[in-house]
């Protein structure tokens, strides 16, 4: 079988899944889709159309978040033998039996957390202990696609990984939908594994959002060696009435002390984030309050994404900005954010790294900066002396 899968790190994660499950078969294409913005599900229509002109002998199968919220959509397209749901895409016998259009209404229906336990030809592996999401942000739609919050018990959790460190992997990466919103609560499992996993060498954490980053969670952080020094921040937003209006629990305030505390103690500290520009509303000096945030927090790895209108969204119904505008600012933040991620790579020119090899001599830092080496030990975490920088990758030699 084939698979193609787009937007997040959990639908990689449930992409594994489905090819575990059709490992056996090689008439069936799968196409995991996304749908966080309009442009998102632009692509994957795409992509459904090259898959079926490259592989007219296959059946496409089309799942993910954008099926779950328009499956008939879907289905009206030719090229499509069959649309799943964000639950069923997660059982082979609705892959492979049943209804040309399966697809459950996901707000009201429970479902397990699936748990794999080896990830073919990687070295770091992707425990997700979430799924769904309980928040109202104004823009989004995930909720629609994903469902209500719920979680693997910590016991399980704590199983799975040490399942994981037995099993060679020596990077762990904890997935979901919104897994500071753990319902057993994030800080203690965290301090769980910290605790109860013996081996693990490497954590690190998906997207979390910014409004789980107290004291007690920066100091986890920041006194674990085995936590890697780099975090994914869903901000969205460098302007506190901007946030207000998107629905989102924190203020620009409240990160940028938590990223000056963790860089004060952990001063290879490496952030990312996510930014919507050109949210209903959004003026240029709000936008600007965004790229100063960017810039005073030192976030290198950003995310940008023009404000994508989601139907019966409360977002939909406020004042729009230019659709140029918001590409303009996008432009702009993304040309900042460049010139913060060279500024980091340049900086590391002339020390050694501590590399976990991936594929082919290319790895990752503890801080998550890409590195290319003259070691292939797939797997191994190696010393590297920093050489040099091409483009946006670090060179070396071990």
């Amino acid at each position: 079988m084939k698979i193609l899968s787009f937007g997040c790190r959990l639908n990689t994660f449930e992409s594994t899944v489905i090819q575990k499950l059709l490992a056996d078969r090689d008439d069936i294409f799968v196409v995991n889709t996304c749908a966080v913005t309009h442009e998102a599900e632009r692509q994957c229509q795409q992509a459904i159309r090259r898959a079926a002109r490259e592989n007219p002998d296959m059946k496409i199968i089309v799942t993910g978040c954008a099926a779950q919220l328009n499956p008939q959509k879907y289905a009206n397209m030719p090229e499509v033998f069959k649309v799943v749901g964000n639950i069923e895409k997660l059982s082979r016998k609705c892959l492979l039996e049943g209804d040309r259009i399966q697809v459950q209404n996901i707000l009201d229906t429970d479902f397990e957390v699936p748990v794999i336990t080896d990830f073919e030809s990687r070295t770091r592996a992707f425990l997700q202990i979430q799924q769904g999401c309980s928040h109202a942000c104004t823009f989004c739609i995930v909720r629609k696609a994903r469902g209500k919050n719920k979680g693997l018990p910590v016991d399980q959790v704590i199983n799975e990984a040490n399942s994981f460190v037995s099993n060679g992997f020596s990077e762990l990466v904890l997935t979901g939908v919104d897994i500071t919103s753990y319902p057993y609560g994030f800080n203690f499992l965290l301090k769980e594994i910290l605790k109860k996993v013996t081996g693990l060498k490497r954590l690190r954490l998906g997207s979390i959002d910014p409004a789980c980053m107290d004291d007690e969670f920066v100091d986890i952080v920041a006194s674990n060696p085995v936590f890697m020094p780099h975090l994914h921040l869903s901000m969205q937003s460098g302007d506190n009435m901007i946030l207000k209006r998107m629905g989102r629990r924190h203020s620009f305030e409240q990160v940028l002390k938590m990223c000056q505390k963790l860089k004060e103690q952990r001063p290879n500290f490496v952030f990312g984030a996510d930014f919507i520009t050109g949210f209903p509303t959004e003026t240029e000096e709000m936008f600007l309050n965004t790229v100063r945030f960017v810039q005073e927090a030192g976030i290198t790895h950003l995310h940008v994404f023009p404000y994508s209108v989601r139907p019966e969204t409360p977002a939909a119904k406020m004042p729009m900005v230019e659709m140029c505008e918001r590409k303009r600012r996008a432009a702009l933040l993304r040309e900042v954010g460049q010139e913060l991620l060279t500024s980091c790579l340049d900086k590391q020119i002339g020390k050694t790294l501590s590399v976990l090899v991936e594929t082919q001599g290319v790895g990752y830092t503890e801080n998550y900066l890409k590195v290319k080496t003259n070691c292939e030990k797939t797997g191994e975490i190696i010393p590297v002396l920093i050489t040099g920088r091409e483009k946006n990758e670090l060179v070396g030699e071990a």
